[in-house]
Order: C-alpha cells, then structure tokens, then sequence
C-alpha cells in the first residue's frame, strides 16, 4: 500500500523521513527504501484564498459601490511561486493509497494539509493523522505506530478554515471602506489595513495611552510610626490614606499625636506561607517572561523556540497549554539526573508524585505544555545554539525542574499597633526554604533588600513608643504595553495580568487571536505603522490613532466582542457551532460597519498632518488597480502590495539583469522598454533584449521576430 505522508515544510519532512529509515532524496519528496511510503511536503500554505477579481474582474478596483464583497462560494488557489511543489505534491497524493497528515498538529496545520489535498482534488483518498508533540525519533516513530483517525480532526480544520474566510471578509472589505473613506476626506496616509483580530488589539494600546494621557495625578498623605519595644524596632503604617494635608492635621489634633507618643501592640499573628513554583508555560506564558526578562519581542521567542523543537529540544511550542499528562510526567522523572546535570543544579528531594498543578491528564487536549523532551543536548549542541536559544532552552528547562523541587516557604507575621487609638500595621516575613526560588533565581539582591523587613519579637499588649512622621506620594498612571504584557492582554481580553493566580480567576474569559498569531498579529501593527516599540514600550502612531477614532463606534474597537468570536470558533471545533452561522454574524457586520463608515467615521483633524508619512517617489501607475508603483527596496511593486490583495510586482534584476527606475517607468508607461543590453544567457554569455509587460502583467521578453528587424546589426539573441 503506497501512502503518503504531507508534511508542512521541508526540515519536517526530512525528520520523519530520518525516523523512519533508509531514505532517498527526489525533487520535492522522499522515498523510504524498502516500503512504498513517500514523505512530501508544502512550504507552509501552497493554497491561499483567491483574491477579489477572480471572483468578478470589477472587484480588482476599490470601489465603495462594490462593497460588501460577499462571494457565495469561497474560491481558492496555489500560492505565487509555489505551482512547481504544488504540482509534486497533488502527482503524489492522486497516486497514494491512503494519505497521511503530518503537518504541524494544530488547526493552522489541519487547514494548511486539508486545503493542498482539497485543491488536488484527493479529499476522497482514505485519510489517517500523525499526531505528535515531539520531533524526537522516537516520539516520530511511536506516532507513526499509532495514527488517529483523520476524521477525528475534521472539526479543527473547519474552525481554521472559518478563521480564515472571516479574516478575509474582514480584512478585503473594511480595509477598502475605511481606507475610501479615509482619502474622501483628506487623510493622504497610504492603506489602512484593517483586520478582524489586529484592529481590536490595536485599539487596546491606544485606550491605553489615551488613559495615560488622560490621567491626573493626585496627592495623598501618608502616616508612619517608627515604633521601638523591648527587643527592637520597626516601622509601621497608618492603615487609612488622606487627599490632603488638612485631613492628616484634622486627625493629628484629634487624637492629639505629638512627634513621639505611647504605642500599644494590639495583635500579633503569624501564618506559615507555601508558595508552589509556577506553572508549566504555554506559548504566550513563555514569550511574556522572555519579553521582560530577556526584552526580545514575542515573534522572536516564537521563531527560537520553534527552532529549539526542530533542534529536538522542546516540545511543540504553540500550546495553550500549562499542564503535561502523566506520560510526560514520567519521562521527566526518568531524566531528572541529566537536567540537573544541565543546569547544574540539584534537587535534594525532589518530590516524584505527579502534582494536579503541573499534570492534569483530563486538562491536555491537543498539546501540552512547553517543556524539555528525551534528547538531552550534548556540550557541542549547547555550543550551536545562539545565545537567545540557550536562554530559552534553560528558561524552559528550569521552569519545568521546579516542577520537582520543594515550596518556597516563609513565615508572614502581621503586626497591628495602637497609637492613641490610631491603628498602624507593619508586615515582615522570615523564609524558612528557598525552595524552588533558588533553583529559578528569582529575587536579586535588590529584590531580597525590598522584600517585607524582619520583625522583632513582640507580644500582644505590650507597650513601646512611637516617632510619627509624613509622606507625601502621588497616584501612578497605568503603564504602556510592552509587547510581552500586550500578549498577556490579548489573551484574557484587555486585562493586564501579572501573576498566574490572577490569571486562573478569568479561566471563562476567552482572548483575542490565538497562541501562534498573537505575536505575529503585533508584528503586523508594527508593518502597517500603526504602532512604534521603543525601549520596549508600545506607543500608537498618529495614522494608528485616525483609525481606532474612525472604528471606535464600531465593534471593532472592542477587544471583549473579538474575544467572543474567537469563543465561537472554537464551538465550531468542538463541533456544536457552525461555519455557516459564523460567517452570515461576519456578513451582518461587515453590512452594517461599512454603512456606517459613510457617516460615522470621525477622528483628530490635528492627526491628519501628524500622520503625513513621507511619500515615496511613484515611478509609474499600477497596471492592476491604479495606485502608485514605488521601490519596496527589495522589488519594485505597488504601494498596496500584500496590504490589500494587490500583488503587482516587477523584480530590480531579470535574468542577471539590474533593471533601473527609467527603464521601469518606460515599462509601466508603454508596456515594453528600449532596447537593453546585457542580460546572462544560462551558459554565461550575454544577450540583448526589449523587456515586455504580458496580459498577466507579468514580466517577459519580447518575441524576437518582431524585434529583429528593428536592429539587425546589432547581433541580437533572444
């Protein structure tokens, strides 16, 4: 039985091949020697949604008039440049017997897999799922030995396939409709991209820097007793804050305070503290930690620590998940000794009962969480890693070997003391075990010089004196986003969270995006200069700002709303929503957003001039939808490409070519150039040639019968 294996992308595909034995190397694919199993492969989506005009030529032109653009059937098609794999794979696939998906095991992957075996036309063939946590060979291996059942993941492929249809109703529609709207009324700043996830989350950081600007900073007072008993000293606060410095005076003479008094301790409790180390990570988790310990963005933690799993070092890195099932659990006990070897660390008692904090079987349900696998790296493969993969690698491998090591306990004594009938208390710990904060290295020296001061002994009813004094302090504004706590934000809704136990409060609150697009929707804000990230602060642009006040009487504007959608979607893969119903809600919206943007849409006229980016030289008109071609220093190609659908593109160098700006204008202008020396023949000897812009508006040559004539002294070869 010939089956064949579709992996997402090429290194992918080379391991499973490694694992499953002797293999040869084709064009596109690998044979595994001695079976009739082939191993092939996308690169990433090799089948997009079509853009607007391949469902009517009109559509290619933004035109309001045309606006909801609402097709019936949704159509799709083999990404640019990517026919030649497309063609390997679908031979392939029309010639196995029964087909395997191996791509990346999540909803994104069971999209990209069924949307190649869908345009192949091979959605009949007998299916089965490879699904893995581990590029590891043995967990490869043990994977292939047993495959699910596709259909089992059907639903995961309709929930992303849904996310997918929605983002693109959303993005082609009010992308043309703000940014028609925007230019009708001045505003000359480019396309304003905008998205069903990227926008919301984009107007999160912008009420935040608008409550910061917004914010007006009071004074309150303060009252502090430094209070001395037999065996020592300590300071201790007011229990209550006053506005004004007339109210501290008012209570000052009320109880006639003086600069020392009588000081009476009223009570003295203390409670034994255990602190559990923290969770295991899940993907945003991790890149919030990397985020504000190591400043990197979340993109970036993402893209090394998919490295680390292709490397064999961690597991699969786009879990939402913070627990591991019992199997995990066990494998790690089996390489404690080389962890601790790792990191150099060792655990005393390491506590080897599985713990309802980390391992929760019935909590694992596609992916569990990020931790280190079987394959322990030798010092060579340490010394290969970068210095950012290293820090991840260990971030992982430590957090995950707290797991195993005692509470951080400290004893939490409460002091409240009586000053002429004034209450104040003083709060100071003893830490009785380090714990897993020693392993973690979680306090510095300034953190432990911070920390809640040691109290002297004392006993209820005994008395002392008190020296009383002031403070004046301020109210603090909010802070600005950084990329690592936007994350978190995205992910509970707007909340900003700073411990795992605030999280656990809002485990119904479901977020915007998912654990593998957040990062790149925040990239996206980046491209689109919606926002800046300067020191690690998120601050909006002006052109960012004209469009949250243009959408902010729109759904778009509410993080919460998004995150209810997002809720939805995952109904559909829990197979009790529908994509039908989900996407007439997106169909409604669109209708009723984009009839209000004709007369809603308001914003800063101030903005308009502060968001005047500088324009780039237009060398000619798109020949695609009219708007200015420019220099994407890479290629040359329209100032809406991949903003807007608008893929027109022309190369700076043509078969060994360098093309200048006035033989590109001449092109744009006249469909063909002068004639052009010096273009390289594949066996290295030059030819000349007039260039060509074809009906695709593709670049070509043109036809040498009709040029010869034009120049037959000069020796041309086609």
């Amino acid at each position: 039985m010939k089956r064949v294996i579709l992996a997402e992308k090429p290194s992918q595909g080379q391991a499973y091949a490694a694992a499953l034995g002797k293999q040869s190397k084709k064009d596109g694919y690998i044979e595994i020697n001695g079976t009739e199993d082939v191993v092939t492969w996308g690169f990433g989506h090799l089948v997009e949604l079509s853009p607007p005009e391949v469902y009517q030529k009109e559509w290619k032109k933004w035109n309001k008039a045309d606006l909801p653009i609402l097709p019936e059937t949704f159509k799709f098609q083999v990404g640019k440049g990517k026919s030649k794999q497309f063609n390997i794979v679908k031979r392939l696939l029309k010639s196995a017997d029964e087909i395997i998906i191996a791509t990346d095991s999540d909803r994104e992957g069971e999209n990209i897999a069924r949307s190649i075996i869908r345009q192949a036309g091979c959605e009949d063939k007998p299916m089965k799922r490879l699904w893995i946590n581990s590029l590891e060979t043995e967990e490869i291996r043990k994977g292939f030995q047993h495959l699910k059942e596709a259909e089992d993941y059907f639903s995961a492929y309709i929930e992303a396939q849904t996310r997918q249809k929605a983002d693109w109703l959303v993005g082609i529609n009010l992308s043309r409709s703000y940014t028609l709207t925007l230019q009708s009324k001045g505003v000359q700043d480019g396309v304003f991209s905008v998205g069903r996830v990227q926008t919301p989350t984009l107007c999160m950081i912008y009420n935040r820097e608008a409550e910061i600007d917004q914010f007006i900073s009071k004074p309150f007072y303060e009252l502090f007793a430094d209070i001395t008993v037999e065996q020592g000293n300590f300071k201790a606060k007011h229990t209550k804050k006053y506005e004004t410095k007339e109210q501290v005076r008012e209570v000052i003479d009320r109880h006639q305070l003086q600069r020392e008094n009588d000081a009476v301790i009223t009570s003295v409790e203390t409670k034994r503290v255990h602190q559990p180390s923290p969770k295991l990570f899940a993907l945003s988790d991790l890149q919030t930690f990397a985020n504000r310990r190591f400043k990197i963005s979340p993109s970036e933690t993402l893209k090394q620590v998919q490295a680390l799993y292709e490397k064999k070092l961690l597991s699969y890195p786009r879990s939402d998940c913070s627990y591991i099932t019992e199997s995990e659990f066990r494998y790690l006990v089996s390489h404690l000794e080389d962890y601790q070897r790792l990191t150099g660390y060792t655990l005393k008692e390491p506590h080897l009962t599985p713990k309802s904090r980390y391992v929760n079987n019935k909590k694992v349900q596609e992916h569990y969480a990020i931790i280190p696998t079987k394959t322990i790296p030798s010092a060579q493969k340490l010394n290969s890693l970068s210095s950012i993969q290293k820090q991840l690698y260990f971030t992982v491998l430590k957090r995950t070997l707290a797991m195993f090591e005692a509470d951080h306990q400290y004893d939490e004594t409460t002091i409240f003391s009586d000053v002429h009938q004034l209450p104040f208390k003083a709060v100071g710990k003893v830490v009785i075990q380090e714990g897993w904060k020693a392993l973690l290295e979680e306090r510095s020296q300034k953190k432990k010089a911070e920390e809640q001061p040691l109290l002297p002994v004392v006993a209820k009813g005994e008395k002392g004196t008190a020296l009383l004094s002031t403070k004046e302090g301020k109210t603090q504004p909010p802070k600005l986003y950084t990329e690592g706590t936007l994350i978190t934000a995205m992910k509970y809704c707007g909340r900003e969270l700073e411990t795992a136990e605030d999280k656990e409060i809002l485990k119904e609150v479901e977020g915007i995006g998912t654990e593998a697009t957040r990062a790149n929707i925040l990239e996206t804000l980046k491209k689109q200069q919606y926002i800046l990230s300067k020191s690690n602060q998120l601050t909006v642009t002006p052109k960012g700002k004209i469009l949250c006040q243009s959408v902010s009487q729109t759904l778009l504007s509410s993080a919460e709303m998004t995150g209810k959608w997002e809720r939805y979607l995952k109904k559909i893969h829990e197979g009790v929503g529908t994509q039908e119903r989900f996407l007439k809600n997106i169909a409604d919206f669109l209708q009723q957003t984009i009839a209000d943007s004709l007369t809603e849409v308001k914003f800063d006229p101030a903005l308009q001039q502060q968001s005047a980016v500088k324009e780039k030289k237009a060398l000619g008109k798109c020949p695609v939808c009219s708007a200015k071609v420019v220099d994407k220093k890479t290629f040359y190609g329209c100032s809406r490409y991949q903003q807007t659908g608008c893929q027109f593109s022309l190369p700076k160098k043509f078969a060994g070519k360098n093309l200048s700006q006035a033989q590109l204008k001449k092109l744009l202008v006249h469909k063909e150039t002068d004639w052009i020396k010096g273009f390289k023949k594949k066996d290295g000897g030059n030819f000349s040639a007039i260039l060509m812009l074809d009906d695709q508006n593709q670049l070509s040559f043109k036809p040498y019968k009709k040029t010869l004539k034009l120049n037959m002294d000069e020796g041309i070869e086609p």
